[in-house]
């Protein structure tokens, strides 16, 4: 069995290398529309993340 804490841990880093790998594509990408969508994917994914400008 995991604690609480290992699972709030896992949840954690496992949105932290999401985002990051959003931000990634974010950063590839000069399609606005497409970069629009990506910034919506970070902020749903993490609501505190800072956002790149569009």
């Amino acid at each position: 069995m995991t604690s609480e804490r290992a699972r709030e841990i896992k949840r954690r880093r496992h949105r932290r290398d999401k985002v990051r790998k959003l931000r990634a594509q974010f950063a590839k990408t000069t399609d606005a529309r497409q970069r629009g969508a990506l910034v919506r994917k970070i902020q749903k994914v993490s609501p505190a993340a800072p956002v790149p400008e569009v």
